[in-house]
């Protein structure tokens, strides 16, 4: 039996104003867990892995690679066009990357 099946639990009541308390809610619903495991993780200092922002960065990439595709099928033909938005989509996919590594830590 592991230690966990032998402790018994106890709750904590926290009021949030409806303001924060929907902060708590759209973080706990980014890192795909529950309220109560947000709350936990958060209260007694674990990580909390934010899985949109994963998927988001993912999704950068993908369309930095389209873009490129773009550029190269069309000779350059639109190369200030996709230089611009390759370049803002690899300067934000690199905040991001900061911002999940930053989370980790």
């Amino acid at each position: 039996m592991s230690r966990q099946n032998n402790i018994k639990s106890a709750q904590i009541a926290v009021r949030f104003t409806v303001y924060d308390y929907e902060i708590v809610v759209l973080q706990a619903r980014a890192a795909a867990i529950s309220l109560a495991a947000y709350a936990r993780r958060c209260i007694l200092a674990r990580r909390i892995d934010a899985k949109v922002d994963v998927a988001v960065l993912a999704e950068l990439r993908r369309l930095g690679g389209l873009l490129k595709h773009v550029h190269v099928e069309s000779q350059g033909a639109y190369s200030e066009n996709t230089r611009d938005a390759i370049a803002a989509l690899e300067t934000y996919a690199r905040s991001l990357e900061r911002l999940i590594t930053s989370k980790q830590t």
